[in-house]
């Protein structure tokens, strides 16, 4: 069957990622097309799903939890669960896996007091939900402003150098975000393209101060620039989670080294029966062996390996700041 996609719409994706806010006008000059033919491409991977640029915010940065859990359920009951936890305003990348008899998803907890009415009492009470896993995320090695278009776009060196923003440095120190703040997230999360004269609207601010305010939250740790990507568009089709163990002296090791396969989407340390968390993603079951029997079975003291292939997700991506 003869893709929807071509070349062009992969370099402007990974053009994207580079920098999701950069001008049309840019990204033309750097493909060597025009203006016009930048921006309707873009409004149709936009409007058909394939691509969204979004403001993501790290929850961790504000002094939140991230936890992975695994709901186990009968499989006739398995996607009413899912609907219900991808209604949730902190739950993201709801996943129906292992044949449909389990749910996966990232849920955010805003202090340990939610983390323990979340764990303890909603999810186990929850009608025909068998069991619940919890894996409390340590420390990401990939994910977040990472993305898996970085490793497998076409783009050369010096198109990247031209395209990738002034670096920002990093402030660490608390943050309090006001009613602005929440504003300001919760638009770029649904259009992290969104000009600075709506984003002045939404928020009652002048775009200068928009603009200083993004610069801050950036620098603080709390706003990325993520890009929501269908992976048909680069041939990608099979997801699979991967549950990992690792002697504790080689979680390091392992982890970096996971982050830099080209197949990883997201990869991470947690607590629980397992320590190392990622996300594969292939061409096909074909491509997902060769992947699991060489490079993961290469990796440093794995004693144990489950893998989850994803049959369907409820919801990708929403980091909204409460």
């Amino acid at each position: 069957m003869e893709s929807d996609y071509d070349e062009l719409d992969r370099r402007l994706v990974h053009a994207l990622q580079i920098n999701g806010r950069a001008a049309f006008s840019t990204i033309a000059e750097v493909l060597g097309v025009s203006d016009r033919t930048i921006a309707r491409r873009y409004a149709r991977l936009r409007s058909t799903g394939t691509v969204r640029v979004l403001g993501g915010v790290d929850p961790t940065a504000l002094g939140a939890v991230l936890w992975f859990l695994r709901v186990r359920c009968a499989p006739t009951a398995s996607s009413a669960v899912a609907e219900a936890l991808a209604g949730r305003p902190d739950t993201s990348w709801v996943s129906l896996t292992s044949g449909g008899t389990e749910i996966t998803c990232t849920v955010r907890a805003e202090n340990e007091a939610d983390s323990e009415t979340l764990l303890l009492a909603k999810l186990p009470r929850t009608p025909r939900v068998e069991g619940v896993t919890a894996h409390s995320v340590l420390h990401a090695f990939y994910g977040g402003a990472d993305s898996f278009v970085a490793k497998i776009g076409s783009l050369d060196e010096e198109a990247i150098a031209r395209l990738r923003p002034p670096p920002v440095p990093y402030r660490p120190g608390p943050v309090r975000l006001d009613d602005g703040d929440r504003k300001l997230l919760a638009t770029l999360a649904t259009d992290g393209r969104a000009e600075l004269s709506q984003l002045a609207t939404v928020t009652g601010w002048s775009p200068t101060t928009v603009r200083r305010r993004m610069t801050e939250l950036r620098e603080r740790g709390v706003l990325y620039l993520d890009i929501d990507v269908d992976g048909t568009l680069f041939d990608v089709t099979t997801r699979t989670v991967l549950w990992l163990s690792v002697a504790p002296a080689y979680l390091e090791e392992a982890g970096t080294a996971l982050a830099g396969h080209p197949e990883i989407a997201f990869a991470a340390a947690t607590t629980g029966p397992t320590n190392l968390c990622a996300t594969a993603v292939c061409a096909n079951q074909r491509e997902l062996y060769r992947y699991l029997t060489t490079r993961v079975a290469a990796l440093p003291a794995i004693t144990h390996m489950e893998t989850a292939p994803v049959i369907k997700t409820v919801k990708r991506a929403a980091n909204r700041a409460r």
